[in-house]
């Protein structure tokens, strides 16, 4: 992203109804913006240079930082799976406690990740989402992130998952997994999904991948 201005533009021109920025280019780009967009601060983040064999995200922003941007919500990436999920669980839980105090609303990126979960299915199986979406809601989370669950994904998955789901009943049980926690699914299969948009409109919502 050469130029984060023209991010932020874009968001703007197209009615995007938020943008999420980690802390450096929200203090450098977003008070042009502000009150315009609103802004998701990330909260922690990572490079892709190393193994996701033991995907961790490290905090380098704060919840009294998204304060003091005028933020509407603070962003989390949850690495479902790790074996760093100890310290993940304790950073998130930390970054909740700071977003109830605050009364900042708390989006988690829940990813599964790690040796264990591509030997059950992969990361984007209908049972690692499910999974997933699941911890999201249970650690806190007021809206949780996944990528689209393939539910034909069955190598290594639990019996009660190995049975022929349409993509249709797999985002359901996603859903439903989710319970009252908001969720929001990136992938491809639009069409397919797009009959749950009346059913559970003011509990998923579909995004562009990313």
């Amino acid at each position: 992203m050469s130029d984060p201005g023209y991010i932020i533009r874009l968001a703007l021109e197209g009615g995007f109804n938020g943008i999420a920025l980690q802390i450096g280019l929200a203090e450098k780009f977003y008070r042009d913006y502000a009150g315009e967009v609103p802004l998701v601060l990330k909260l922690n983040g990572k490079t892709d240079i190393p193994s996701d064999a033991e995907a961790l995200s490290p905090l380098h922003a704060s919840v009294a930082d998204a304060v003091r941007l005028g933020a509407d919500a603070v962003g989390y990436t949850l690495y479902v799976g790790s074996p760093a999920q100890e310290t993940d669980f304790r950073q998130l839980r930390q970054v909740r406690e700071d977003a109830q105090r605050f009364g900042m609303p708390l989006i988690v990126w829940a990813y599964p990740r790690g040796a264990a979960v591509e030997a059950k299915g992969g990361r984007d199986s209908f049972y690692a989402v499910d999974y997933a979406a699941r911890t999201a809601s249970e650690l806190g989370a007021d809206m949780v992130k996944v990528n689209f669950p393939h539910p034909e994904k069955m190598s290594g998955v639990k019996e009660a998952y190995q049975r022929d789901f349409s993509p249709q009943q797999a985002i359901e049980a996603v859903v439903r997994s989710a319970n009252r926690t908001l969720l929001l699914v990136s992938g491809e299969r639009r069409q397919a999904t797009r009959p749950c948009w009346t059913r559970h409109d003011r509990r998923w919502m579909q995004v562009p991948p990313g």
